[in-house]
């Protein structure tokens, strides 16, 4: 007679464990009976266990066995293309320069900037004092070290630097590190003229840090048990962390609470919302312990933000068009709001900056990124700044003095590499400070971009961001990368990356679709991709794939395509609807359980995700609908393309059985020999390995993988 315990097959686990240390085959994970019931809906989830109920902590000795199988099987399964990842990353870091530093910018009294050292993953901060109003990086005395990243991050498999804020009067510095992936960062404060540590840390922060006109202190917010920034607090220095003081309070736990400051710093921003409705408080930086001002109520859908000149605010908003208009109020009456700027339906306003002799917006014009100049006098008459190419990004950059005439600003496009400018708001003149060295070399007139639009099953056209060798032959054969994300609003950019270069001189064409979800061409864009409308997102891609075959880009099979987190989310729905289409797939930390997460309130980004996707404990309707498109919930008996997963165990946004479980299902249900792997970070989160170098490696990975299944291995 077999031995049970709570139901749990014993000898079963066992067998399942000897498998699981084989690594030459496909681990198995065990199924365990498990069911729920929702609006009188039961559904069987046999790989529930794989969720550790001790979550955040990981400890369930089952959990963890498979999770290293996996790992295992594909360290065994990629080792015979380790000459072709080593080759891959050697190219991508020969495209790095090692030595890199940042154009320093000036802030106060003094230049900052950031520079790697050769070999370095991280990166340190420097400063050195401007003398007499010279600017030029050369000025001033010795260079003084603020923050040396390699010293912290040794030891750690992970680390990432959070908030990094310097006091008004340049003797203080406040940061903040993750050293696990979780996103629960440490704050630290160290004197910049003695180089020692105050004694306070204050642990278990998300968010930014401001720092008092006075510099007696800072404001930031802590994440409580679900990883939720639900206040804002004021520490005071020399006090101990248990006393300082909660200004703000959100008492709606789908409300993230962030805190900023004004372009004058004479006031801090405390600002709460969702997805879809935001709301803001003023606090004079003088004084944080006064009583916020309220700008204006928070309404369901209306999203807004502030930024200050003198007594006036001014407001970016969404409330009367999604493509957002301008509006001014004074201080003393925040709510009052003027129309400035009218909604433009060709421009989408994404965000408004104010200096002392001029604002400037910015947005994106059918897609593309534009930046106005307006003057204090002529407030509605926009001088643009022109950018070269026709398919671009461009944006402003570290701007961090409210007195400025010249401005700092980003451009890119897929063929020219990151460049740094200085324009001068009087003459209008463009000044080249940097582009983007590549060591190796790069010659761009060996490349060749276009701005395709391609008709969706409902007719609406989705623009495509394309980049290709000079002589790709458009005749049905050649491999493509196409990827995507959709979701939250979050637009992709078509901009420059070096590691996408190892895949153009293969012979690829590579392929960014504009799909609705994100808001490349406006929120309505966005607002076309969620909820309800949540198909379009997963069409546009399927459509975007038909229509570059059809043009004869490629051919079925033979386009790779990648996404990660939501788009993660996006590559689960495509391979469950047109497996076919596709030669090889990369799903990176992948939001593919979405049922489950949606329906466990107290999961960390939950509540704050209804917004996104529609709530599955309350609505009937909404339930139905994630349903039917969940990726982990639709994975049915057909031939699946081969699939390269991953995960990070510290992940608080994609929690690690997501992955997971999806693999373990996909290999239980599909028909085909086609490869699937699975690698879990556990020592990472969210944005896998933290390293410069690291990183690459990942990368080189996952481009191995895909020369590798489309037979392009050189």
């Amino acid at each position: 007679m077999r031995a049970h315990v709570n139901g749990f097959d014993v000898a079963r686990a066992a067998e399942d464990r000897r498998r699981m240390t084989d690594r030459t085959t496909p681990p198995v994970a065990a199924t365990r009976p498990h069911s729920f019931t929702a609006h009188g809906v039961t559904i069987d989830d046999p790989w529930a266990w794989l969720k550790d109920a001790g979550y955040p902590e990981v400890t369930d000795t089952d959990v963890l066995a498979y999770l290293e199988a996996e790992n295992a099987y594909f360290d065994s399964v990629m080792a015979p293309h380790q000459p072709l990842v080593d080759r891959l990353y050697e190219e991508m870091k020969g495209r790095i320069k090692e030595d890199e530093s940042s154009v320093p910018q000036k802030d106060g009294d003094w230049l900052y900037w950031t520079a790697f050292e050769t070999g370095g993953e991280y990166r340190k901060w420097w400063r050195k004092p401007v003398l007499s109003g010279v600017e030029e990086p050369t000025a001033g005395g010795a260079d003084e070290l603020l923050l040396d990243e390699p010293a912290l991050a040794a030891g750690h498999e992970y680390f990432r630097l959070g908030a990094f804020a310097v006091s008004n009067n340049g003797r203080l510095l406040a940061y903040a590190i993750d050293d696990n992936g979780s996103e629960r960062f440490t704050i630290r404060v160290k004197n910049l003229e003695s180089g020692e540590h105050l004694p306070e840390i204050i642990p278990g922060v998300l968010s930014d840090i401001v720092w008092t006109a006075d510099d007696s202190g800072f404001l930031y917010g802590l994440a409580n048990a679900q990883w939720r920034t639900d206040n804002a607090r004021f520490h005071r220095l020399g006090t101990p962390v248990e006393s300082d003081i909660e200004l703000f309070h959100e008492a709606d736990e789908g409300y993230r609470v962030g805190v900023s400051e004004t372009s004058d710093r004479r006031w801090i921003i405390l600002a709460t919302g969702d997805h879809v409705t935001s709301e803001v408080r003023l606090l004079p930086a003088t004084d944080p312990l006064a009583q916020p001002i309220l700008v204006a109520p928070r309404l369901p859908g209306r999203e807004y933000d502030v930024d200050a000149h003198g007594d006036t605010l001014f407001i970016h908003t969404n409330d009367t068009d999604p493509m957002w208009r301008l509006c001014t109020a004074p201080i003393s009456a925040p709510g009052d709001w003027s129309e400035l700027i009218a909604p433009n339906p060709h421009f989408y306003m994404t965000g408004v900056e104010t200096y002392r002799d001029f604002f400037v917006v910015e947005g994106r014009e059918d897609g593309l990124d534009r930046i106005a100049i307006h003057r204090y006098d002529a407030p509605t008459v926009p001088e643009w700044i022109d950018f070269p190419e026709a398919s671009y990004a461009a944006g402003l950059g570290d701007n961090p003095e409210y007195d400025m005439t010249v401005l700092r600003l980003g451009y890119e496009s897929m063929v020219t590499p990151g460049t740094v400018y200085d324009y001068d708001t009087a003459t209008r003149a463009m000044t080249t400070l940097k582009v983007q060295e590549i060591p190796s070399g790069y010659d761009g007139g060996q490349y060749a971009t276009e701005r395709l639009k391609i008709a969706a099953r409902d007719g609406t056209e989705i623009p495509v961001s394309i980049v290709y060798p000079k002589g790709f032959q458009r005749d049905g054969t050649r491999p493509l990368f196409l990827y995507a994300y959709g979701a939250y609003g979050h637009a992709i950019p078509p901009g420059f990356s070096t590691g996408r270069l190892s895949l153009l001189d293969r012979g690829f064409a590579y392929a960014i679709a504009h799909i609705r979800g994100g808001d490349d061409l406006g929120q309505a864009w966005y607002h076309d991709g969620k909820l309800e409308k949540r198909a379009n997102t997963f069409n546009d891609f399927v459509d975007v794939a038909k229509g570059l075959i059809a043009d004869r880009w490629t051919g079925a099979g033979r386009i790779a395509i990648a996404g990660r987190s939501a788009g993660g989310e996006l590559m689960g729905a495509v391979v469950n609807s047109d497996p076919h289409l596709w030669g090889a797939v990369i799903a990176d930390v992948p939001f593919v359980d979405v049922l489950n997460t949606m329906l466990d309130a107290d999961l960390p980004l939950t509540p704050g995700e209804w917004p996104e996707w529609g709530n599955p404990i309350e609505d009937k309707a909404a339930f139905d609908l994630i349903r039917d498109y969940s990726p982990y919930d639709n994975v049915k008996p057909q031939a699946y393309p081969p699939l390269f997963i991953s995960g990070g165990l510290n992940d608080p946004r994609v929690t690690y059985w997501e992955p997971a479980k999806w693999a373990a299902k996909l290999r239980s249900v599909k028909t085909d020999a086609n490869i699937l792997l699975l690698k879990t970070n556990m020592g990472a989160g969210h944005g896998g390995k933290s390293g410069r170098f690291e990183s690459l490696r990942e990368g080189a990975e996952e481009h191995a993988f895909v020369l590798w299944q489309l037979g392009v291995e050189s």
